[in-house]
């Protein structure tokens, strides 16, 4: 099936109240498909206009669009996303990466630039969830315009640009590390290589002992190998499941926590009466960058690309990932499909275990979220 996604994006202020809106169309009779009105806050039109894009690949992907014509009146985004144009802009790369692994979904995606006046339907929809109007994710088309059922099932066998495999979900376990003196004191630790606590010892060696025992961890074929952030307290809670499966261990740099710069060792309290404003703006803005560190954005993209890598090198398999909070939340963030609130609203323990699957066809599951009952 082929569609038209028209899309747009803006801000009462730049920065200010902002809102984007997307509809697809069927390319050969022009109904309309779906729609989306997304309230976002306050931020950029620029931000917008590429939220509104996403809106829309999003929805085309769900419909089981396998051709996609985007059309939008934004000359940044129609640019950028053809690659005549570079993305310079800190806060639009990660939002350049993740429209750029939607539209990989599709077997083809073109991009033309309209002016404004052609792209009213999309215009209105921005407009309206400026003024708080949203619409949920839904087709809005009758009976005789929905997708088949035969289409959504080509849809959903068709490999996905990340993988281009067919066949059984990767099975990620994932694994926090144990406490570590940084995390008694609640202090920013990101890139600092602190060693665990005698607590974090026997937290991880508990969560190890369990991770033997599960089932699809050590089978005839042989131990679930293991992938680990590099940093020292990643490396000890690692070993401990080494030890106790007899899995192969490994290292990934795209594992590693967020790196939080001047903020690093510092308590919540310390960083927000040192960095106030700065400070306030990263509680709910990902793409906001810490003095010398890195954006939660940032650790999103560099994560996804991990998850890419070892989806592809482990087709079919169970693999244990032991990481930091925020890599885990953004491996969890891509199996439900949801935006960065995650970031912010989801609490994971120390040395607590999750499991997300990833599917050949970009399906997941997420199937369990900070347990710690082997140890608490």
């Amino acid at each position: 099936m082929k569609v038209i996604v028209e899309a747009d994006g803006g801000s009462r202020g730049n920065p200010g109240p902002a809102g984007c809106g997307a509809v697809v169309l069927d390319a050969g009779t022009r109904a309309v498909l779906a729609e989306r009105a997304i309230g976002l806050g306050e931020t950029t039109n620029n931000v917008a206009e590429y939220q509104g894009l996403i809106a829309g690949l999003r929805a085309a992907r769900e419909l089981g669009a396998a051709e996609v014509s985007v059309r939008m009146d934004s000359k940044l985004v129609i640019e950028q996303m053809s690659g005549r144009w570079k993305v310079k802009h800190a806060n639009i790369q990660p939002l350049n990466a993740l429209a750029r692994q939607l539209a990989a979904d599709f077997q083809q995606v073109d991009y033309e630039w309209i002016p404004r006046a052609e792209n009213s339907a999309a215009d209105k929809l921005a407009n309206d969830a400026m003024d708080g109007d949203t619409i949920e994710p839904r087709q809005v088309a009758d009976e005789s315009e929905q997708v088949t059922e035969a289409e959504s099932a080509s849809a959903r066998s068709r490999p996905s640009g990340w993988q281009n495999l067919r066949g059984a979900p990767v099975k990620m376990l994932l694994l926090r590390h144990g406490q570590t003196p940084m995390s008694v004191d609640r202090r920013y630790s990101g890139r600092g290589d602190v060693e665990l606590t005698e607590l974090g010892e026997r937290q991880v060696h508990a969560a190890a002992k369990r991770l033997a025992a599960m089932d699809g961890v050590v089978t005839d074929d042989g131990p679930a190998p293991i992938i680990a952030s590099p940093l020292t307290r990643t490396r000890q809670s690692a070993q401990a499941v080494a030890d106790a499966t007899g899995g192969e261990l490994e290292f990934h740099d795209g594992l590693l926590e967020t790196d939080f710069g001047e903020w690093e060792g510092l308590t919540f309290l310390e960083a927000a009466e040192k960095y106030p404003e700065l400070h306030r703006a990263w509680i709910g803005d990902p793409t906001v960058v810490p003095p010398a560190g890195e954006s939660l954005a940032a650790v999103h993209q560099r994560v996804t690309a991990a998850r890419d890598d070892l989806v592809e090198r482990h087709a079919g398999k169970t693999i244990i990932v032991v990481s930091h909070v925020t890599p885990i939340k953004s491996l969890l963030r891509m199996g439900l499909d949801v935006g960065p609130e995650v970031f912010y609203r989801l609490h994971l323990d120390l040395a607590s275990l999750s499991i997300v699957e990833f599917y050949p066809d970009g399906n997941a599951s997420v199937r369990l979220v900070n347990d710690i009952s082997h140890w608490a």
